[in-house]
């Protein structure tokens, strides 16, 4: 709705109402908006066109690559830990 239209046209008012109707009401409920203080102008979110969510690994995942460079390493990680030199 906003991305081909200028703020600047007529009916600024109310398509400043109408995004801030759609884009931060729902995600805070007590917001409120004084078009008297108003200034048009523009702000990229870039987390929310940018960017891309990507899930924690699982426990077990984690836990396994550990254990593997610990194989890797031949055991160097549990010497360190345990102040074990010889």
């Amino acid at each position: 709705m906003y991305g081909n239209s200028s703020l600047t046209e007529g009916g600024e008012k109310q398509q400043i109402h109408e995004y801030f109707l759609e884009e931060v009401r729902p995600h805070v409920e007590d917001a409120w908006l004084d078009l008297s203080k108003t200034q048009i102008g523009y702000e990229i979110s870039f987390n929310k066109y940018f960017y891309k969510h990507q899930p924690l690994r699982s426990l077990e995942e984690v836990t396994r690559d550990i254990l593997e460079l610990e194989q890797e390493t031949e055991g160097l990680l549990r010497q360190l830990v345990s102040f074990d030199l010889g």
